[in-house]
């Protein structure tokens, strides 16, 4: 139907709706979803074969103009799906599955990337609460003294009203590594990098936040070192129960 004055198309309102179907949502690429892919292209053109080894993160890093933190991630994420794998003085180098299963999985991962952030934080929940019940059960001194130090720069930087989002990641982490489960450890390297540039970019931890999550910290610490591994999985579960519930609301807002 076209307007008799102006000349230009009238669309009924369901029209309207149906076009904008047509539409498809913008994925913003990370630097490691990029470097993924480069990776793909180069085991499907076959200058990448199985065995090859790949250079160095400082070389990669170098050529790819990224920080080192981006080429470390994509290699993280395709060792964990078995695409590549690094070896006592060899390095890394990309497994001897054939070319049509190393596509496939490597398309698994950069689908991984684009999941949405809930379930991101969802699963980071279900590492974390079990981290906090193992880490109870299995610290040594050393790492008491890691996870010690971690809230300490936690610390420094919530009360100066400084940007503490990396911190607070490191004491996480520091927490997962006393489980002394490597998997457990992998599994929280993807998922965390995602969830850490989502934080930056929406000002999650911002306003009072810092303050209240530090007191929190304390008390996962003080039942970790207590040994008490139930406590320490309550008090992680109720740390996350607010990043949970936010997850919520911004998945809610995006429909």
């Amino acid at each position: 139907m076209v307007n008799q004055v102006t000349g230009r198309p009238v669309y009924e309102n369901n029209m309207k709706v149906d076009f904008l179907t047509n539409f498809k949502e913008i994925v913003v690429e990370t630097p490691a979803d990029i470097i993924i892919r480069q990776i793909r292209e180069l085991i499907s053109s076959g200058q990448l074969k199985a065995g090859d080894r790949l250079p160095s993160e400082r070389m990669m890093s170098e050529r790819f103009g990224v920080g080192r933190t981006y080429v470390r991630d994509a290699i993280r994420k395709l060792e964990f799906y078995g695409i590549l794998k690094t070896l006592p003085q060899s390095g890394t180098v990309v497994s001897g599955l054939g070319v049509t299963a190393l596509e496939g999985l490597i398309t698994d991962v950069l689908q991984l990337n684009g999941s949405d952030f809930k379930s991101l934080v969802e699963t980071r929940v279900v590492l974390e609460i079990n981290s906090a019940f193992y880490a109870a059960t299995r610290r040594t001194e050393d790492d008491l003294i890691g996870i010690k130090k971690a809230l300490a720069a936690y610390e420094s930087a919530a009360l100066n009203g400084r940007p503490s989002v990396e911190e607070d990641l490191m004491f996480h982490l520091k927490i997962v590594e006393a489980t002394k489960n490597s998997v457990l450890m992998s599994l929280m390297m993807i998922v965390t990098p995602d969830i850490l540039t989502f934080f930056t970019e929406n000002k999650v931890c911002s306003g009072n936040r810092p303050i209240s999550a530090l007191k929190e910290h304390h008390e996962i610490l003080k039942h970790i070192e207590n040994g008490d591994a139930e406590q320490a999985k309550e008090s992680m579960k109720a740390h996350l129960d607010d990043i949970l519930k936010f997850s919520e609301t911004s998945t809610i807002k995006s429909q």
